[in-house]
């Protein structure tokens, strides 16, 4: 019986104990065990960093959710999984150890850069836990999978192998957003994560047009017939915020379908888009109007001669490109195809490049100008701008600064360079129609999500770069000579066991880098890169199980050989039978991350879902709005919240707020009293009153007629047809998962 002086949180501190000292989770799971199977993935967090409200929302809805389903007949495994690889890590130790570049941890020696990694991966796993269980909420971290785990990476192994024979990953340079804070390429997903108000440079600068150019251009007789020049001396006006791209300029795009003038200004003659000139000049004269058509194919000169020799290859004309815009800017883009996706795309689309093939990209990864561009070799380019406005002189009309979202990477927090990297890929833009057709079998709530965010994000879908040029990850198992002319996709650490002769015992890169294999006669080295963590991550419905390995496993030794190239089922596989899985649920950024791998890579292995069910939450905000930050501390604590107001009363005010409709949330600490006082106190009050009068003498001492027991008030049908609506529209909800 509970002591009536007894507040909410001290409550909630007897139930958790009482759990705990009956074992009530597990010995709830073997006593379900015969059930149908309810199927639940938990995505994996960081532990490198402490729990936090978002992770309090998405754990309670998932909590919700899975015992709910558990107390309607079904077993529920609700393995708990941690994210133990990539940048997360890497970054913690470069910054306790003051490692700035690559040079510093190949000096250190990778086992060791790496073992430092492994030792803090589970840093706040103690505070995790005890997060969880005062939240209350139940999950099972003993039976928990780590991706570092030999087994997990094994099987990230196999699916990698599985994508690589049916022809899904590829070798190619692309244009990718590069940290030069952690010396890597970064998927889409993680370049739009920080985006910064910056203030950069605003310059708007002249492109002569070569006088032989002219000669053959429509232009020549304008120019004539105004008396411009006898030299037709004429020039593009272009506008840019990153100078520092222009010594790689190898191309001008504008807009075919947008009306263009060349127009009079202090003495010389300018073009640009008609409609945005009085955006930055006033005393001018609009000579003549110019399709966009006929600027194409015009040359132009290069201030800069560092690559003037690819003049005779087609470089430094006027190109055309749709994604020109007459919303800012002139009109007129500067195209350096090494520094920009868009600008790539455009030189291939001319036939002036191939896919894959390289153009000017004087930029190392630390974002230093290399030595082909001699003037600003060594230099940092942020640093290099001022230099460069400086010496392209009078070609400069406007110089002015500019405050502009720009992305920066979201572990080092530096500013991203867009620059063309070599990269591995696994092919997604092949099959987007297979993406969106699986999408439509899954129930997203709140739906909009499925027929927008997520839907357009698939429609876009670009090919995945998968490659990090990082160490403490999972290694990517190709093994290929010098040109890659022969590659080798490794499936697991016993194929690569039967290939080399050793005994593998870890295959983190220390433990394999060194290792060589022949293959047709050819000597092959591993690369260097690891994985995107996204990967590991995207596989875990299958990894978190060492599958396919774990089969092998339960056929105790009745099969001599294992079959890598494809397994056989003949044992009843639990991985596969219970896939998709029933529910997920996390935050809406995840329609970008780790919703989309584990789509993509499901649809690529088996054209199914994921998932069959998933509920999005918003992101909760400090009370101002603004994103919870530990440096402006504008949140209070989990623990103070839930040592003050309890557990429920925080779980109830997030789960009865819009932030599980996918909007955001300012948190407020009053919000969660309210709910104490209004819901949480009554509640107890009521219940308590219950416990007590089953122990109370006064019930014994009344004798109730037969008349009382078989003529019930019309108040108590009131009230039972009341809960039981409630009953019905609480299951009608749950089913609908909202």
């Amino acid at each position: 019986m509970f002591d009536k002086n007894l507040n909410s949180v001290e409550i909630e501190k007897m139930i958790l104990q009482y759990w705990k000292d009956n074992d009530c989770f597990n010995k709830s799971n073997l006593l379900s065990e015969n059930r149908e199977r309810f199927t639940f993935y938990d995505g994996p967090p960081f532990a490198t960093g402490l729990p936090h409200y978002g992770h309090i929302l998405s754990g309670t809805i998932k909590d919700v959710v899975t015992r709910y389903k558990y107390q309607h007949g079904f077993h529920v495994d609700r393995r708990f999984g941690w994210d133990c690889h990539g940048l997360p890590v890497e970054y913690e130790i470069d910054k306790t150890h003051g490692i700035t570049n690559r040079d510093h941890i190949l000096e250190m020696g990778i086992d060791k850069y790496n073992a430092l990694c492994r030792s803090i991966v589970m840093k706040y796993s103690s505070e995790w836990k005890s997060t969880v269980e005062k939240m209350g909420r139940w999950v099972d971290f003993d039976k928990g999978y780590k991706t570092m785990d030999m087994s997990f990476m094994n099987s990230v192994w196999y699916i990698f192998k599985q994508l690589y024979s049916k022809d899904y990953v590829y070798r190619g340079y692309k244009v990718m957003p590069f940290s030069t804070g952690c010396l890597t390429p970064l998927s889409n997903f993680e370049a739009n994560q920080n985006y910064k108000n910056t203030l950069d440079p605003s310059i708007v600068l002249a492109f002569d047009l070569s006088v032989e150019g002219l000669k053959e251009s429509p232009i020549k007789e304008v120019c004539l017939d105004e008396g411009i020049s006898k030299d037709l001396s004429v020039s593009m006006l272009v506008w840019t915020t990153t100078p520092w791209t222009l010594p790689s300029n190898c191309g001008l795009i504008v807009n075919e379908s947008f009306e263009y003038a060349l127009f009079e200004m202090k003495g010389k003659a300018f073009i640009m888009l008609e409609s945005r000139i009085p955006e930055y000049f006033t005393d001018f004269k609009i000579i003549k109007k110019i399709a966009g058509k006929d600027l194409v194919g015009l040359e132009y000169k290069q201030p800069f001669a560092y690559y003037e020799h690819l003049r005779q290859s087609g470089y430094f004309r006027i190109l055309s490109g749709d994604f020109v815009t007459d919303s800012d800017g002139t009109g007129v883009v500067h195209c350096a195809p090494g520094f920009g996706e868009e600008d790539y795309n455009v030189f291939v689309k001319h036939g002036l490049i191939r896919r894959n093939d390289l153009v000017p990209c004087p930029i190392d990864e630390n974002g230093k100008f290399t030595s082909e561009v001699p003037d600003y070799a060594g230099m940092y380019i942020k640093e290099a701008d001022s230099l460069i406005v400086k010496a392209l002189g009078e070609k400069v009309l406007r110089n002015e600064k500019k405050h502009h979202n720009y992305p920066y990477c979201w572990r080092s927090d530096t500013p991203l360079v867009y620059k063309l990297v070599p990269n591995w890929f696994v092919r997604v833009s092949d099959s987007i129609d297979k993406l969106l057709e699986n999408n439509e079998k899954i129930n997203w709530v709140p739906k909009d999500i499925k027929y927008k965010k997520f839907h357009n994000w698939l429609a876009d879908a670009k090919d995945w770069s998968i490659s990090r040029n990082r160490f403490w990850g999972t290694p990517i198992p190709l093994w290929t000579n010098e040109d890659f002319s022969v590659v080798h996709c490794v499936g697991s650490f016993q194929e690569l066991e039967e290939l080399s002769g050793r005994k593998i015992t870890d295959i983190h890169r220390e433990f394999i880098d060194d290792i060589e294999i022949v293959v047709d006669g050819e000597v092959l080295r591993r690369i260097p890169e690891v994985f995107d963590c996204w990967f590991e991550s995207g596989s875990m419905p299958y990894a978190q199980n060492n599958w396919p390995f774990c089969l092998q496993e339960e056929k105790d030794g009745k099969e001599e050989k294992f079959n890598f190239e494809g397994v056989k089922r003949e044992i009843k596989d639990y991985v596969l039978e219970n896939f998709p899985a029933d529910f997920i649920g996390e935050g809406i950024d995840q329609t970008r991350g780790w919703f989309y791998t584990l789509h993509v890579i499901s649809t690529l292995l088996f054209n199914k879902p994921a998932f069959k069910n998933v509920v999005v939450n918003g992101i909760v905000l400090a009370d101002d709005g603004q994103k919870m930050s530990k440096k402006k501390k504008n949140y209070p604590s989990p623990d103070l919240i839930f040592d003050e107001f309890g557990a429920d009363s925080l779980r109830t005010y997030l789960i009865s707020s819009p932030v599980v409709e996918a909007e955001d949330l300012k948190f407020k600490k009053e919000g969660v009293k309210d709910i104490l006082k209004t819901l949480i106190i009554p509640w107890n009050n009521s219940l308590l009153f219950y416990i007590n009068s089953r122990h109370s003498n006064y019930s014994n001492s009344t004798n109730y007629s037969n008349s009382t027991v078989y003529n019930p008030l019309v108040l108590d049908d009131w009230i039972k047809n009341s809960f039981n609506s409630f009953l019905e529209k609480v299951t009608e909800t749950m089913e609908k998962y909202e």
